[in-house]
């Protein structure tokens, strides 16, 4: 059986929204469908997926145009929260049709009403970026209850930091998955690319001759990682890259998404802050700083449960709705299993790693 590989996480400017001041009305990325299809082949890819931000616009657009692509993935990446903290959770999804994307807006809120909806549907997702959003504010057991409730696990991002990926792959590798049928975690991988520049440098290998057998791989658990990791530079450079993009359509290069008033406040406060270009890189490196607090603290968990002290108020943990009540998908706080022959965990002294 020949090996396919496809980045299985890559954005185009059906990521509409931008959570960094959003009031400027900028996009998350720039990169059209087409321009993203040519650079992930070129790059090797045998298969494209598109996985914008709450919308499969990206891959219908392409489709559209060329509606006999045999080798592209709808994706998606939905958006959630996290009652308990309200933290943000990114699914990512594949083989997403557009009946299931419109039944799962409503319940973005709820980060498990999402999972159970997918469950219903039999849909194949993962969670990405495992600690992205993770900065503390609830107690680490409470927050990795969502890894009982996903079959799969983004083990390789290319925007995370080398530790970030590792320590999520030997979860995936050694810990239970309690909602797959054989307990193990399936693994995919993507560059989370927002720019032309990173698409296809971070990507997932299965067996497979076709699109619908790669993902039948992706299921059985037979996907692998491979490719680059992320830095502070990688983050930054993304952020410049869709900063410039963005300063272009102000000026009519590229999507025309502001009114003519709004389009040139902007364009004169992009003016006005252009001494204040380094914040992109200052914000890249405090990001990376909390992810790497947020590695060391998992890290120290699975080695000893003991050592992460539950700080929470009892309201706050009572924010769950479906999870915390009486739910299926209700279940005891995530621990982990005995560590002795995971010692080699990264942010542990026994490690050697970043």
């Amino acid at each position: 059986m020949p090996m396919l590989r496809a980045d299985l996480h890559v954005h185009t400017c059906h990521s509409k929204v931008s959570g960094t001041m959003p009031f400027l009305g900028s996009r998350d990325c720039y990169s059209p469908p087409a321009e993203v299809y040519r650079v992930a082949k070129a790059r090797g890819m045998d298969l494209v997926a598109f996985t914008d931000h709450d919308s499969i616009g990206g891959a219908l657009e392409l489709l559209n145009d060329y509606p006999d692509l045999p080798d592209v993935i709808v994706g998606e990446e939905v958006s959630c929260r996290l009652p308990d903290g309200d933290i943000e959770v990114h699914l990512a999804v594949y083989g997403m049709t557009e009946a299931l994307h419109r039944e799962l807006q409503p319940l973005r809120r709820n980060v498990f009403d999402v999972i159970a909806r997918l469950r219903e549907a039999d849909a194949l997702f993962a969670l990405n970026h495992l600690l992205h959003f993770f900065r503390g504010r609830v107690p680490l057991d409470r927050y990795l209850r969502l890894l009982d409730n996903v079959p799969a696990l983004e083990v390789r991002n290319g925007t995370m930091m080398a530790a970030h990926n590792t320590l999520v792959e030997q979860i995936a590798r050694h810990w239970p998955a309690r909602c797959s049928p054989d307990g193990r975690f399936r693994m995919v991988a993507g560059s989370d690319a927002h720019t032309l520049r990173r698409v296809g440098t971070t990507w997932t290998t299965a067996p497979a001759r076709t699109r619908d057998e790669f993902i039948a791989s992706l299921r059985e658990g037979r996907g692998s990682p491979g490719g680059l990791h992320g830095t502070t530079s990688t983050i930054a450079r993304d952020a410049y890259g869709v900063i410039a993009s963005y300063m272009g359509s102000l000026l009519g290069f590229g999507p025309r998404d502001l009114r003519p008033l709004r389009r040139a406040a902007c364009l004169a406060f992009a003016t006005v802050s252009l001494p204040f270009q380094f914040m992109p890189l200052l914000m890249s490196a405090k990001s990376k700083a909390g992810e790497r607090r947020a590695v060391e603290q998992l890290a120290a968990y699975l080695l000893d449960p003991a050592s992460v002290v539950p700080s929470t108020p009892h309201e706050e943990r009572e924010a769950f709705s479906r999870a915390g009540t009486s739910s299926e998908l209700e279940r005891e706080p995530f621990r982990p299993p005995l560590v002795q022959e995971h010692a080699e965990l990264p942010g542990s002294r026994a490690s050697s790693g970043p």
